[in-house]
């Protein structure tokens, strides 16, 4: 299991951001979800899919849209992938909300699937 935070607001869609802000944000979410992969000592054998169950722990009890929630997560997934050393073509997800916490965070499961 892996523990990252919750997606800053220049990662949404939603944001009006310059695109060098958006640039770094995606580029500090992707060396994070990296390095918290490393760190976890997931380790993925041979081919097949990779199944990433996510639960999204919004920061506030705010309704969140999970098309937005998902989108914010984009370099969260590329560090994911970046970390088990894989394509992320080979993910598959599950996404859910759970409850709200302070600062909010973002869990992930990771398990392998057969080709």
């Amino acid at each position: 299991m892996i523990i990252l935070p919750w997606p800053t607001k220049e990662l949404s869609p939603n944001a009006r951001v310059h695109w060098a802000v958006k640039s770094k944000a995606v580029k500090a979410a992707r060396q994070a979800a990296g390095w918290a992969t490393k760190a976890a000592g997931v380790k993925i054998d041979g081919d097949g899919f990779i199944y990433l169950q996510i639960v999204f722990s919004p920061p506030s009890k705010r309704r969140h849209d999970l098309d937005n929630c998902v989108a914010r997560c984009k370099g969260l997934f590329d560090g994911i992938a970046d970390g088990l050393g894989v394509d992320d073509s080979r993910f598959r997800y599950g996404f859910e909300f759970g409850e709200a916490v302070k600062g909010g965070r973002v869990t992930v499961v990771i398990k392998q699937g057969a080709a």
